[in-house]
């Protein structure tokens, strides 16, 4: 194959598809897939691991005491570090089912040198290789990519999805978000204005997918999790409306994804309190006065042990 041949069929991928919201609904009944976590997606492309038996090998029978070992082909150049992978996996498997690992932070503690953003890279590499499908209002796609699973409430819709469609009541969270809510009025409560839309996650272009990094009091604040106003809207849209919010936060650009948060214990202990309430409660608030915003994803965050112990030992942490 060309190299301009091969490069185009990867570009295609990567391409848009839409479709319509009943058309989603009636694929989810016979593949699950459509509406998986961001977790299930994560279990899906690490796969399945290799068995090793060390005690057949000499030199691996000294080194893991003769134990049979997980050895992962996507983690297979991380050399030493089994252990270390076997609990991560053991993580997105437990968050995939909806346990409590599922409302934590992953968080790589690890000297200097130890391979804490190379596991992280990795990680977004494997969040890129299994899609999303994101609602779609007119030609808009939704800022906070939200799940088109977002519109139906449990209690309300739960049973009839379930029978009709094969969707468990579990995955209906029933919270939309301010944009959501305001396409929903101007539709009058018509969800087949709505599309659907198939997204690949992407690191460079932030599907999904994004990193955040410290900064310090002067030059940092929370609209890096939770994005801010845009001003330039401000002379259309009053300042609380969900359409003069510019959704460029961490969060915003991560929910049913995965955010990177480097060296976390760096940053200003403000900017860290939205990470509470997006892991445990899956929805945190903006910097303006909207409803809150939904997050369905995962954070990945790493330090070293050192800004561990400093934040640890603060008591006001707690």
């Amino acid at each position: 194959m060309e190299v301009f041949d091969r490069y185009s069929e990867i570009y295609s991928r990567e391409k848009h598809e839409s479709m319509s919201l009943q058309d989603y609904l009636l694929v989810c009944r016979d593949d699950p897939t459509l509406y998986a976590s961001a977790a299930e997606r994560m279990v899906a492309a690490i796969g399945e691991p290799e068995i090793v038996d060390t005690s057949r090998d000499p030199r691996l029978g000294r080194i893991f005491l003769n134990r049979s070992i997980k050895r992962y082909p996507n983690f297979g150049d991380f050399y030493g570090m089994e252990e270390t992978v076997e609990r991560i996996v053991g993580y997105f498997t437990y968050a995939a089912q909806g346990l409590e690992e599922a409302r934590q932070i992953l968080y790589l503690l690890g000297p200097v040198g130890g391979g804490k953003s190379s596991l992280a890279e990795r990680l977004k590499t494997l969040m890129e290789i299994n899609p999303i499908y994101v609602l779609m209002a007119g030609d808009q796609i939704s800022p906070l990519f939200e799940s088109p699973l977002s519109l139906f409430d449990a209690e309300r819709m739960g049973e009839l999805l379930e029978d009709k469609y094969g969707i468990e009541q579990r995955r209906l969270k029933g919270l939309m978000s301010p944009w959501l809510v305001k396409r929903l009025d101007e539709f009058n409560g018509d969800i087949s204005n709505f599309n659907v839309v198939k997204l690949m996650p992407s690191k460079m272009r932030q599907i999904a997918i994004a990193k955040t990094e410290p900064g310090d009091e002067n030059n940092q604040d929370i609209s890096t999790l939770v994005g801010k106003v845009d001003i330039r809207k401000l002379e259309h849209y009053s300042q609380n409306d969900p359409d003069a919010y510019s959704y460029s936060g961490g969060l915003n650009r991560t929910n049913q994804g995965l955010l990177e948060f480097v060296e976390m214990f760096k940053a200003p202990i403000k900017v860290l309190h939205p990470l509470l309430t997006a892991t445990q409660e899956s929805n945190y608030i903006g910097t303006e006065t909207m409803g809150a915003l939904p997050f369905e994803g995962i954070v990945l965050a790493h330090s070293n042990e050192a800004e561990w112990q400093n934040f640890k030992g603060n008591k006001n942490n707690e």
